[in-house]
């Protein structure tokens, strides 16, 4: 049977999008050519040819129509009305435009059933608000977009994956957030997740949010009070679920192969541990030249992945982007959408 498109999501055209798009595009090329892979990306189309043209000239990508019916293996299409010209490293609001009119294509297509999925390259959340859209990032906007309520982060790295109870909100804000009800939400959407992904196996460990998972009270009892038994009604309905594990050992044992997902409470609890495995760092210069990372959206009615970096303004256009985490992005897109 031959898939449905995956839809690739431009982000900041200023950005480095479009060298990592056009870049994925023909490393991956030999299967969209053996018809096992099937990819539109939105965006600008004038920011797209400008990279396709300067980092991947061998590569056609043709300009199509959302009201056409033939769309060939790789194409691109246009997010909406072309302003200035954008020109890379420069923040400016057609760039946080040309962003969220992407995002918002991409999902009514999936919506209606076009395309597979949405893999997104990364947009700049102050080109964002100067747009005049007010969402911390993607995972907040795609919720809105969908009409969904109570989804969540999962990080993907080789065997590391991480779901996230709480992101992009205060620290002393998450015992408030981690409820109980919230916990069970996400064990939930991560064995779903690691269910469709077909690994065979979707053992889940939950951090604790205490240092030594509250050693008996003395540091909190968050982790005995309202972790412990919701984890243990997630056992008695027959998931895979242990815990709460220390911080200090779980990503440990995670990355030994012990479990298949971790559950963390908090964005750096659950960001740094992958993010550190991640990053490749050139020892002689200090400077981290490759990003390996896959960004999840757990509890859509829609497929979204996403590169694990930013816009990256400042080497943008200069064709040292590194497109791992965008081959990597689309590959889990696949998955899922398999699965």
């Amino acid at each position: 049977m031959t898939p449905r498109p995956l839809a690739i999501t431009m982000g900041d055209p200023a950005g480095v999008g479009p060298e990592i798009i056009a870049k994925a595009a023909a490393e991956l090329y030999p299967r969209i050519q053996a018809g096992a892979l099937r990819m539109v990306v939105i965006g600008s189309n004038a920011a797209l040819e400008r990279a396709r043209a300067q980092f991947t000239p061998d590569l056609a990508i043709p300009a199509v129509t959302e009201d056409s019916t033939d769309w060939p293996a790789l194409c691109m299409l246009q997010a909406g009305p072309e302003g200035e010209p954008i020109q890379p490293g420069q923040l400016s609001a057609d760039g946080g435009r040309f962003a969220f009119q992407a995002v918002e294509r991409g999902v009514r297509l999936a919506m209606g059933g076009r395309i597979g999925g949405i893999v997104t390259a990364p947009l700049n959340k102050e080109a964002l608000n100067k747009a005049g859209y007010h969402y911390p990032g993607h995972t907040e906007m795609l919720a809105e977009l969908t009409g969904v309520k109570g989804s969540c982060m999962m990080l993907a790295h080789g065997n590391m994956r991480v779901s996230h109870v709480t992101t992009h909100i205060a620290l002393e804000d998450v015992p408030k957030r981690a409820t109980a009800e919230r916990l069970r939400r996400v064990i939930d959407l991560t064995h779903d997740a690691l269910s469709r992904l077909r690994l065979g196996r979707t053992r889940i460990a939950v951090a604790a949010l205490n240092p030594h998972a509250g050693e008996g009270g003395l540091f909190g009892r968050h982790d005995i009070d309202v972790a412990e038994p919701a984890i243990a009604r997630a056992v008695a309905d027959g998931l895979d679920v242990v815990g709460p594990v220390p911080g200090d050992t779980v990503f440990v044992k995670l990355r030994a192969g012990q479990y298949d997902a971790v559950i963390a409470n908090y964005h750096d609890q659950g960001h740094i541990p992958v993010k550190l495995l991640g990053f490749e760092i050139d020892p002689a210069t200090g400077r981290w030249d490759a990003l390996s990372g896959v960004n999840i959206t757990l509890g859509l009615p829609i497929i979204r992945t996403s590169v694990d970096h930013g816009t990256a303004f400042d080497i943008a256009g200069k064709g040292i982007a590194n497109a791992r985490s965008m081959v990597e992005a689309i590959e889990y897109a696949e998955r899922l959408a398999a699965g």
